[in-house]
Protein backbone atom coordinates (compact mmCIF):
# COMPACT_ATOMS: atom_id res chain seq x y z
CA UNK A 1 0.00 0.00 0.00
CA UNK A 2 1.10 3.46 -0.73
CA UNK A 3 0.99 6.37 1.67
CA UNK A 4 -1.87 7.98 -0.26
CA UNK A 5 -4.04 4.88 -0.02
CA UNK A 6 -3.35 4.60 3.74
CA UNK A 7 -4.38 8.22 4.27
CA UNK A 8 -7.61 7.78 2.30
CA UNK A 9 -8.51 4.59 4.16
CA UNK A 10 -7.81 6.31 7.50
CA UNK A 11 -9.97 9.29 6.54
CA UNK A 12 -12.75 6.91 5.42
CA UNK A 13 -12.55 5.13 8.79
CA UNK A 14 -12.86 8.48 10.58
CA UNK A 15 -15.88 9.39 8.45
CA UNK A 16 -17.51 6.05 9.22
CA UNK A 17 -16.94 6.40 12.97
CA UNK A 18 -18.22 10.00 12.88
CA UNK A 19 -21.29 8.85 10.94
CA UNK A 20 -21.85 5.99 13.41
CA UNK A 21 -21.49 8.34 16.38
CA UNK A 22 -23.86 10.93 14.91
CA UNK A 23 -26.44 8.25 14.11
CA UNK A 24 -26.07 6.85 17.63
CA UNK A 25 -26.50 10.37 19.06
CA UNK A 26 -29.53 10.87 16.85
CA UNK A 27 -31.00 7.61 18.11
CA UNK A 28 -30.29 8.59 21.70
CA UNK A 29 -31.88 11.99 21.09
CA UNK A 30 -34.92 10.34 19.55
CA UNK A 31 -35.16 7.87 22.39
CA UNK A 32 -34.90 10.66 24.96
CA UNK A 33 -37.66 12.53 23.12
CA UNK A 34 -39.66 9.34 23.07
CA UNK A 35 -39.01 8.95 26.78
CA UNK A 36 -40.33 12.45 27.36
CA UNK A 37 -43.49 11.62 25.47
CA UNK A 38 -43.83 8.31 27.30
CA UNK A 39 -43.19 9.89 30.69
CA UNK A 40 -46.21 12.18 30.38
CA UNK A 41 -49.24 10.65 31.99
CA UNK A 42 -52.66 10.80 30.40
CA UNK A 43 -53.84 13.59 32.69
CA UNK A 44 -50.73 15.65 31.94
CA UNK A 45 -51.32 15.24 28.20
CA UNK A 46 -54.93 16.37 28.64
CA UNK A 47 -53.83 19.36 30.72
CA UNK A 48 -51.30 20.40 28.06
CA UNK A 49 -53.92 20.10 25.33
CA UNK A 50 -56.46 22.12 27.33
CA UNK A 51 -53.90 24.88 28.00
CA UNK A 52 -53.16 25.05 24.28
CA UNK A 53 -56.87 25.41 23.46
CA UNK A 54 -57.65 28.12 26.04
CA UNK A 55 -57.89 31.76 25.05
CA UNK A 56 -55.34 34.06 26.65
CA UNK A 57 -56.86 37.52 26.68
CA UNK A 58 -60.27 37.28 28.31
CA UNK A 59 -61.70 39.95 30.59
CA UNK A 60 -62.68 39.18 34.17
CA UNK A 61 -66.35 38.25 33.93
CA UNK A 62 -68.54 38.26 37.03
CA UNK A 63 -72.19 37.41 37.55
CA UNK A 64 -74.27 40.56 37.11
CA UNK A 65 -72.04 42.08 34.43
CA UNK A 66 -73.52 43.25 31.16
CA UNK A 67 -71.43 41.72 28.41
CA UNK A 68 -71.33 41.84 24.62
CA UNK A 69 -70.42 38.45 23.17
CA UNK A 70 -69.34 38.35 19.54
CA UNK A 71 -70.69 35.10 18.08
CA UNK A 72 -69.31 33.71 14.82
CA UNK A 73 -72.08 32.80 12.40
CA UNK A 74 -71.35 31.06 9.12
CA UNK A 75 -73.87 31.45 6.32
CA UNK A 76 -72.84 29.36 3.35
CA UNK A 77 -69.21 30.23 2.68
CA UNK A 78 -69.40 33.62 4.45
CA UNK A 79 -68.64 34.17 8.11
CA UNK A 80 -69.68 37.12 10.23
CA UNK A 81 -69.63 38.12 13.87
CA UNK A 82 -72.98 38.92 15.48
CA UNK A 83 -73.02 40.66 18.88
CA UNK A 84 -75.21 39.30 21.66
CA UNK A 85 -75.56 41.66 24.62
CA UNK A 86 -77.10 40.78 27.95
CA UNK A 87 -76.60 40.22 31.67
CA UNK A 88 -74.52 37.30 32.92
CA UNK A 89 -76.85 35.40 35.24
CA UNK A 90 -74.67 32.33 35.84
CA UNK A 91 -71.12 31.04 35.54
CA UNK A 92 -70.30 27.34 35.56
CA UNK A 93 -67.32 25.02 35.48
CA UNK A 94 -63.76 26.19 35.03
CA UNK A 95 -60.82 25.93 32.70
CA UNK A 96 -61.60 24.88 29.16
CA UNK A 97 -65.22 23.97 29.99
CA UNK A 98 -66.12 27.35 31.50
CA UNK A 99 -69.56 28.60 30.48
CA UNK A 100 -71.56 31.76 31.05
CA UNK A 101 -75.33 32.14 30.75
CA UNK A 102 -76.32 35.48 29.23
CA UNK A 103 -79.91 36.76 29.44
CA UNK A 104 -81.45 39.53 27.39
CA UNK A 105 -84.92 40.75 26.56
CA UNK A 106 -85.71 40.52 22.85
CA UNK A 107 -89.09 41.85 21.61
CA UNK A 108 -90.53 41.56 25.12
CA UNK A 109 -89.43 37.94 25.56
CA UNK A 110 -86.55 36.82 27.77
CA UNK A 111 -83.87 34.93 25.85
CA UNK A 112 -80.98 33.09 27.49
CA UNK A 113 -77.95 31.66 25.76
CA UNK A 114 -75.15 29.60 27.23
CA UNK A 115 -71.70 30.32 25.81
CA UNK A 116 -68.59 28.23 26.20
CA UNK A 117 -66.04 30.95 26.90
CA UNK A 118 -63.11 29.20 25.15
CA UNK A 119 -65.14 28.02 22.15
CA UNK A 120 -63.99 28.98 18.65
CA UNK A 121 -67.58 30.16 17.99
CA UNK A 122 -67.06 32.97 20.52
CA UNK A 123 -65.04 35.61 18.69
CA UNK A 124 -64.88 38.17 21.51
CA UNK A 125 -66.25 39.03 24.92
CA UNK A 126 -66.42 42.63 26.09
CA UNK A 127 -67.69 43.79 29.48
CA UNK A 128 -69.99 46.78 28.94
CA UNK A 129 -70.77 47.47 32.61
CA UNK A 130 -70.11 45.86 35.96
CA UNK A 131 -73.03 44.73 38.07
CA UNK A 132 -73.35 44.94 41.83
CA UNK A 133 -75.02 41.74 43.01
CA UNK A 134 -74.98 39.61 46.15
CA UNK A 135 -75.74 36.22 44.62
CA UNK A 136 -73.79 33.67 42.61
CA UNK A 137 -76.76 32.95 40.32
CA UNK A 138 -79.34 35.53 39.24
CA UNK A 139 -82.16 33.20 38.28
CA UNK A 140 -84.63 35.44 40.12
CA UNK A 141 -84.38 37.84 37.15
CA UNK A 142 -86.43 35.37 35.10
CA UNK A 143 -89.61 36.24 36.99
CA UNK A 144 -89.06 40.00 36.76
CA UNK A 145 -90.08 42.28 33.93
CA UNK A 146 -89.30 45.82 32.88
CA UNK A 147 -87.28 48.08 35.15
CA UNK A 148 -87.24 45.43 37.90
CA UNK A 149 -84.67 43.47 35.89
CA UNK A 150 -82.05 46.22 36.16
CA UNK A 151 -78.87 45.50 38.10
CA UNK A 152 -77.07 48.26 39.99
CA UNK A 153 -73.78 49.36 38.52
CA UNK A 154 -70.50 48.69 40.29
CA UNK A 155 -67.62 51.12 39.91
CA UNK A 156 -64.81 49.57 41.99
CA UNK A 157 -63.77 46.78 39.56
Amino acid sequence: MSVDSQETSASEDKKNTVAENSSAEALEGASSKAKIKIDLSASELINQFEKAQQKDKLPEIYVGDTVRVGVRISEGNKERVQPYEGVVIAKRHGGLNQTITVRRIFQGIGVERIFMVHSPQVASIKVERRGKVRRAKLFYLRERVGKATRVKQRFDR
